[in-house]
């Protein structure tokens, strides 16, 4: 089973059009018109939609482990 994939705007669009090349379920946070978030409110909402955040954003790094030692849950 594929994971669908949500590409933060940090993410080359050539890597988008690869992954879809194969088919690859993936959503930009552009296309979603959610490209103006702050990095909190777009990891609640890949979670909301079941997909795992594709980002290049290296202060991702400290919130995604800010949130695990929280407890609270997000989807990559």
């Amino acid at each position: 089973m594929a994971v669908p994939l949500y590409m933060d705007v940090h993410v080359p669009s050539a890597i988008t059009d690869q992954l879809r090349r194969p088919g690859v379920d993936v959503l930009t946070a552009v296309e979603d018109r959610c490209d103006q978030l702050t990095d909190e409110e777009l990891l609640e909402h890949v979670r909301v939609l079941g997909r795992v955040r594709f980002t290049q954003d290296i202060r991702f790094k400290a919130l995604a482990e800010d949130w695990q030692r929280q407890g609270k849950p997000f989807a990559g």
